[in-house]
């Protein structure tokens, strides 16, 4: 499984710093293999829920399992009386900006240079040809009528 995180985290120091935190909910295909996973905590007194790391594996993508663990985490929150959930990716990863736009969360803010050495990226890594610097901040207001236009 820790192959899984490995898949959306490339800093194993950044990883270790969260991966013993929060809860996991895995998917698994018909005859139990772990396809996909989905990773989070809940900070600022149940108020957020975090997306700290999810990933499918390559056969699996694009066949809605991403968005089912997704959505089963926001329901989560809103169970939990959350009041909206956030998560951050790599400005340069276009699909996953796609996607999450997709399953209607907003870009709430821009942190410059977090994928660099002295944040535990040690290599120069490029996502869809784009250096990978930035990253980009996502929220889901669960009290906001824009969930319902996703």
């Amino acid at each position: 499984m820790i192959d899984l995180f490995r898949l959306a985290e490339d800093s194993p120091t950044v990883l270790d710093g969260y991966i013993d935190l929060g809860t996991v909910w895995v998917a698994r295909d018909v005859d139990g293999a772990i396809v996909g996973h989905l990773h989070s905590v809940v900070r600022d007194g149940g108020q957020v829920c975090e997306v700290v790391n999810t990933a499918v594996v390559p056969a699996w993508r694009g066949r809605g399992v991403g968005r089912r663990l997704l959505e089963h985490a926001i329901a989560q929150a809103c169970g939990a009386g959350a009041s909206r959930v956030e998560l951050a990716t790599a400005a340069a990863d276009i699909g996953n900006l796609r996607f999450y736009q997709r399953c209607g969360f907003r870009m709430s803010r821009v942190v410059r240079d977090a994928f660099v050495p002295a944040t535990g990226y040690h290599e120069p890594i490029r996502i869809d040809g784009i250096p990978l610097r930035d990253q980009l901040w996502f929220t889901l207001d669960l009290s906001d009528d824009d969930r319902e236009r996703s």
